[in-house]
């Protein structure tokens, strides 16, 4: 199906040639005709597949028709997202595909001066793209009004509710009229989203265009068990010593992201960190040098990633591993597009198969890993999934032998902590006779107490000993040493 079969004309059609886009995705296909036919629309797709075309194009193709003029402070379609950088390309979007007919897109978001968004809504816009709690402020201030807005896109839902934004979008929504039309957008679809969409949406219909559980055949998956600490050494080996052209690295936390980054910038790897904590203009000024190849290397956390829609990344590399296994999948999904080839690669700590095993779980198929020692170079170029080359650990064996281990110990102390263990244990503790033997527990315990404070009190006695002897020590004259350190010595050096 080609896009002027989806019901778009030509001021949108040309736009679109343009951008050079022949045909279509899945979820463009499946989503632009519902939506022109003002259906609510969930659809379950992640970053990549084409989904802000799928909710832009017929945007525009509505402005087309539109005759009403637009109130002050007020708009038509609103476009809600969880990041700054989502919504800084949502509006690049709009503006290159809608650059015939020029629409009105005003950006809200944190992190900017509230005065020029003000001064922008004042006459009112055709298409706001916004951050709930920054368009909240908006409403609240009266700067922004909701009465005229007839469409609502919820992009990235599962993103937004991970980000406790849920309360805002529930509150925008409530403002909202009863008649809109509502279309939910989400990489994933848990229970919250799931009874959001119930809430707000009119009868939705569901569109699922995700990849299986199965990441695309051309990503080259790699994984390798690394001790905690030794994770940065093993990280430079693969920036030191092998062919980089873009690549995104992977971390749980902020304050993690910001640390590795600093530690590679002094071992000499050129790298920027970007996570939420950077203002506006840090986060823009990193994603422009990442985009023109200024900087090859990027530690994100997932968070911030969700904004992050740049082509030609070789590597991704998972630093810390996900917590989640559908983030691994979103994760290793922005390499390998395009039709081109992309590498995986993982660094698992011990604590973290079970992580691991969750992922093979997702996807399928077990990833065999390659253990690495400290004194071992890490040469991913010789490492192919499922050859015999490798020293191969089978996860999934692992683990289910743990838990059996787990489950013995498990019997084994239920056994000691009987009664009879009980006394046997505390026979053993006490060193006892054989006359001892008939004696009680509790007897045993009582006299088990009894050495214990004669214990307590021979301690006591020695302790004071002790402190009679280091007071003694304190008044004799320290005896004079020659200092291991010249200090003159220590600030003779080079001056290069």
């Amino acid at each position: 199906m080609d896009f002027n079969e989806l019901g778009l004309t030509g001021p949108i059609l040309k736009g679109i040639a343009s951008e050079n886009y022949d045909k279509p995705t899945p979820i463009q296909n499946a989503v632009i005709p519902k939506f022109l036919n003002n259906h609510d629309i969930v659809g379950i797709a992640q970053t990549g597949t084409g989904k802000t075309a799928a909710f832009v194009l017929p945007i525009l193709e509505r402005l087309i028709k539109k005759s009403k003029k637009n109130s002050p402070k007020s708009f038509p379609f609103l476009i809600l997202v969880p990041t700054r950088e989502l919504a800084m390309q949502i509006i690049d979007k709009i503006r290159s595909y809608g650059k015939i007919i020029r629409p009105k897109a005003v950006l809200i978001v944190g992190g900017a001066k509230p005065g020029p968004q003000i001064k922008s809504l004042k006459d009112g816009a055709d298409i706001v793209v916004a951050t709930p709690g920054r368009l909240l402020d908006h409403v609240k201030s009266k700067a922004a009004y909701l009465n005229s807005t007839n469409t609502v896109i919820l992009d990235e839902a599962d993103q937004m509710l991970d980000l406790g934004f849920m309360p805002s979008i529930k509150l925008i929504m409530s403002n909202i009229s009863k008649t809109k039309q509502a279309v939910l957008l989400s990489a994933t679809m848990p229970k919250a989203v799931r009874s959001l969409a119930n809430e707000f949406l009119n009868s939705p219909e569901e569109v699922n265009v995700a990849p299986s559980a199965k990441p695309i055949e051309l990503i080259d998956q790699r994984v390798f068990i690394v001790k905690r600490e030794a994770k940065l050494k093993f990280l430079q080996d693969i920036f030191n010593n092998h062919n980089i052209d873009r690549s995104i690295v992977f971390v749980r936390t902020k304050i993690g992201a910001n640390k590795l980054a600093s530690k590679l910038k002094k071992s000499g790897i050129d790298v920027d960190a970007i996570h939420g904590d950077k203002s506006q203009s840090q986060r823009t000024r990193t994603l422009k040098n990442f985009r023109i190849g200024k900087v090859n290397i990027l530690i994100a956390t997932d968070i911030a990633a969700r904004g992050i829609d740049v082509d030609n990344i070789s590597h991704i590399i998972n630093y810390d591993m996900p917590n989640e296994s559908e983030i691994y999948i979103h994760r290793i999904g922005r390499t390998a597009r395009a039709g081109k080839r992309g590498i995986a690669i993982s660094l698992c700590d011990v604590s973290e198969k079970r992580k691991l095993k969750s992922i093979e779980k997702l996807i399928g198929y077990s990833l065999y890993a390659k253990v690495l020692n400290s004194s071992e170079t890490l040469l991913i170029s010789n490492v192919k999934k499922n050859t015999n080359k490798l020293d191969k650990i089978n996860i999934k064996n692992e683990l289910n032998v743990n838990k059996e281990v787990k489950k013995t110990k498990k019997r084994n102390l239920a056994k000691l902590f009987s009664k009879k263990a009980k006394k046997r244990f505390a026979a053993k503790r006490l060193k006892i006779t054989q006359q001892d033997k008939h004696q009680s527990l509790e007897q045993l315990v009582r006299k088990s107490n009894k050495r214990r404070d004669k214990k307590s009190k021979d301690n006591d006695l020695q302790n004071n000993n002790k402190k009679n002897r280091n007071l003694s020590l304190k008044k004799r004259k320290p005896n004079k040493r020659k200092a291991l350190i010249n200090l003159d010595d220590s600030f003779h050096g080079t001056n290069n």
